[in-house]
């Protein structure tokens, strides 16, 4: 399952900071959202299965490791508070996604190519900030509970 996850991660974030620091500049430079349109149609094949997979995947993983207790998800110490923030974080990433396919791609035009660029930076940043907090929970860098 971590392989499967791992591979979503690269696939989902690898993705974005191609999109954020190689097409996105061209495209707001030239002024053409057709070129995030291009990128977004045949990035979307991988993209959203990679995503899914890492929902999934990192739902099993947190539950192998916190188990089913409410206590130990709520808990402040240790790896449960890298699961949650986590977990926020995939919330703000799918909000975004979300907002961004219903709402900006299918109105994208070159004159309002700003407000995708802040979706395009948004989803990266958290996706890279999702990178850390898991690297975190492997090389045992997370936050310790004090009492």
């Amino acid at each position: 399952m971590l392989c499967l996850h791992l591979t979503g991660a690269c696939i989902w974030g690898g993705g974005h900071l191609v999109l954020a620091t190689r097409i996105l500049p061209v495209a707001l430079r030239e002024k053409k959202a057709a070129l995030i349109q291009g990128f977004e149609q045949r990035y979307e094949r991988i993209g959203l299965p990679a995503l899914t997979t890492q929902v999934l995947t990192g739902l099993w993983l947190a539950y192998r490791m916190l188990g089913n207790s409410t206590t130990a998800w709520m808990s402040a110490g240790g790896p449960t508070r890298v699961i949650q923030l986590k977990l926020a974080l995939l919330a703000g990433t799918v909000a975004l996604a979300v907002h961004a396919k219903l709402r900006v791609i299918p109105r994208l035009r070159d004159d309002n190519l700003p407000l995708m660029a802040w979706h395009i930076v948004g989803v990266t940043i958290i996706g890279v900030l999702l990178v850390l907090a898991g690297a975190s929970l492997r090389l045992g860098g997370y936050p310790i509970a004090r009492p």
